[in-house]
C-alpha cells in the first residue's frame, strides 16, 4: 500500500525536526551573536562592528590561511595514500584482514589521545628521528613538532583521516567488476592507464565525498593544532576558543565560527565544481 506524501512527511518529522531544531537553533545563535544580538557580555543590538574589527584583524587572516593549508594538504594526502592501499587490499590475501584492521585503528582513537601518541613519534628526539639517525639517513633530528609550516599537523591529519578515506574509496573500488579491469588489460592498458581511465572515473563520487568531509574535519580541528602546531600561528578553532574564553569576546568568537562554516561551504562547492564535470564525462563509441 502506497502511503500519501503527507503521511510520509509526518513519519520523517520526528527525525528531521529534531535535527533541524538542534542545528537551526545553534546556527541562529552563532550568526545572531556575530551581529551583536543575544549578546552574552552586554546589551544586544544589531551591529556590523564585530565583523569589521574581525576582518581587519591580521590574526584571523593568518589563522584562516593556516587552517585552509592544513585542511587541503591533509585531504589530498589522505586520499592519495588511500588509493594504493585500497587497490592493494582489493583482493583478499593472507593477512589482509589484519592489515586492514591496523590501518583503521586511528578511527577508534580520540583526536587528543592520537595527538599525544603521534608526538612521541615525530618529536625532536622521537621514534622517527632516532630511527632515521640510526639508519644514517640524517645527521641530526628534524623538527616536525611545532614546525613553522605545520608539517607535523598535516602528518597527524593524514594519519587520522586515512582510514576514513579508505572506507569510502574501498566501497567504490570494490564495486568495480573484475572483468572490466581484465578487459582494459586485454586491450593493452597499463596499470597506470587502468587507474586513470577506469578506476579513478568510477570512484570519483567517493573521492569527492572523501575530500569534502576530510577538509571540513581538518578545518575545524582543535587537538592536533594545539599540540603539534606552530607556536607563531593559531588555527581558526584555537583562535575562536582563545577569543571567547580568555578575552571574553564572544561576538568576535561567533564571527570566527561563521567564517569556519562559510569556508567549509565554499570549499565544498569548489570541490564539487572541480570534480563533477569529470563524473559526467562520457566516452564515444568508435
Amino acid at each position: 500500500m502506497k502511503l500519501p506524501r503527507w503521511k510520509l512527511m509526518l513519519l520523517l518529522l520526528p527525525g528531521i525536526g529534531t535535527i533541524a531544531l538542534l542545528m537551526g537553533s545553534t546556527l541562529y545563535m552563532v550568526v545572531s551573536q556575530s551581529f551583536g544580538l543575544h549578546n552574552m557580555m552586554g546589551e544586544s543590538q544589531f551591529t556590523l562592528d564585530f565583523w569589521k574589527e574581525s576582518m581587519q584583524d591580521n590574526k584571523l587572516h593568518v589563522a584562516l590561511a593556516y587552517s585552509i593549508k592544513v585542511a587541503v594538504f591533509g585531504a589530498i594526502g589522505a586520499v592519495t595514500l588511500a588509493y594504493p592501499l585500497v587497490l592493494w587490499l582489493r583482493k583478499p590475501f593472507t593477512g589482509s584482514t589484519l592489515i586492514t584492521g591496523m590501518l583503521r585503528a586511528p578511527m577508534f582513537i580520540p583526536g587528543l589521545v592520537a595527538a599525544f601518541l603521534m608526538v612521541n613519534v615525530i618529536s625532536y628526539h622521537g621514534i622517527f628521528n632516532e630511527g632515521m639517525i640510526w639508519l644514517g639517513i640524517i645527521d641530526k633530528p628534524i623538527r616536525m613538532q611545532n614546525d613553522s609550516f605545520g608539517w607535523g599537523v598535516i602528518v597527524l591529519q593524514i594519519w587520522k583521516q586515512l582510514p576514513f578515506a579508505m572506507i569510502l574509496l574501498a566501497g567504490a573500488a570494490n564495486s568495480i567488476r573484475s572483468d572490466v579491469l581484465d578487459a582494459a588489460s586485454d586491450l593493452g592498458a597499463s596499470s597506470w592507464q587502468r587507474f586513470t581511465q577506469v578506476i579513478l572515473p568510477l570512484t570519483l563520487p567517493a573521492l569527492q565525498v572523501s575530500l569534502i568531509l576530510i577538509f571540513i574535519g581538518a578545518l575545524g580541528d582543535y587537538s592536533f593544532y594545539s599540540i603539534a602546531g606552530p607556536k607563531n600561528a593559531y588555527s581558526l578553532a584555537m583562535l575562536m576558543h582563545i577569543t571567547s574564553t580568555e578575552f571574553y569576546e564572544w561576538n568576535k568568537s561567533a564571527v570566527i565560527a561563521v567564517v569556519i562554516m562559510l569556508t567549509a561551504v565554499v570549499a565544498s562547492l569548489i570541490i564539487s565544481l572541480v570534480t563533477t564535470p569529470f563524473m559526467k564525462k562520457t566516452g564515444k563509441l568508435k
